[in-house]
């Protein structure tokens, strides 16, 4: 169940009057990137280019069908860690990172609410495993660049450190010099929240779908939200 029972609504409350600084996930909270550009697409492409240098092997038939590019990006970098081979990889998945951002669809209320939230004060950052280049890319196309520069941390070809590893999480931290205690993180998987966990950092779930809270709440999730609006609305009251 969302958050919109009396109990959630005063935990979501609490979570808000406490966050100083509000750390989000790009892709899901902020906008549906792949909305016009398939990530499954993307995935098989990469799949058939690394079939393409006669790299078959590199992926196991459950990596290869799962169709998700971070999936493909992480294996070969367990099998061939900081080599050119991952450079290249990582650097197709954002050229068509960038190519999607033209057709990616935002999120519902995330626009206001990115602009409310700094407006009352609060300090915003972005912690993702998608590229930096093209967050920025996005945000500058709607006008919401400067409620985060320069506070975007995003993939690096350091691989190793994508969440669930809160290494984005506590670059952020580091850099704002932010308490652990006055950050939230907004994500929409369970590596969001393994990260904010690690990193301990209270989190907030946005859950498009019941099958997205379902993940979410079986990670241990204790306030989710299935729009932001709720959020927004309580930003609004502390102005």
């Amino acid at each position: 169940m969302t958050a919109e029972t009396e109990n959630d609504t005063e935990r979501l409350r609490e979570l808000i009057t406490r966050a100083r600084v509000v750390l989000w996930d790009f892709d899901g909270p902020i906008c549906r990137l792949f909305a016009g550009h398939s990530a499954e697409r993307v995935a098989a492409e990469l799949v058939e280019w690394l079939e393409g240098r006669g790299l078959h092997g590199l992926l196991t038939d459950a990596e290869r069908e799962l169709l998700d590019p971070h999936v493909v990006l992480r294996a070969v970098d367990r099998r061939h860690p900081g080599s050119d081979l991952v450079a290249e990889l990582e650097e197709r998945l954002t050229q068509e990172e960038l190519r999607a951002t033209s057709s990616a669809m935002p999120t519902e209320y995330a626009d206001p609410l990115i602009r409310t939230w700094t407006a009352v004060g609060s300090r915003l950052a972005i912690a993702t495993n998608n590229s930096p280049r093209v967050v920025r890319t996005y945000l500058d196309g709607r006008g919401l660049l400067s409620c985060f520069s320069p506070h975007i941390y995003g993939r690096t070809q350091d691989l190793h450190h994508l969440k669930p590893d809160p290494h984005c999480l506590n670059r952020a931290l580091s850099a704002m010099g932010a308490a652990r205690s006055s950050a939230l993180m907004i994500g929409d998987t369970p590596s969001d929240l393994a990260a904010a966990n690690s990193a301990g950092v209270a989190f907030l779930g946005y859950a498009r779908n019941p099958r997205k809270e379902k993940l979410l709440r079986e990670a241990g999730a204790t306030t989710v939200v299935a729009t932001l609006s709720s959020v927004l609305t309580l930003v609004r009251a502390q102005a």
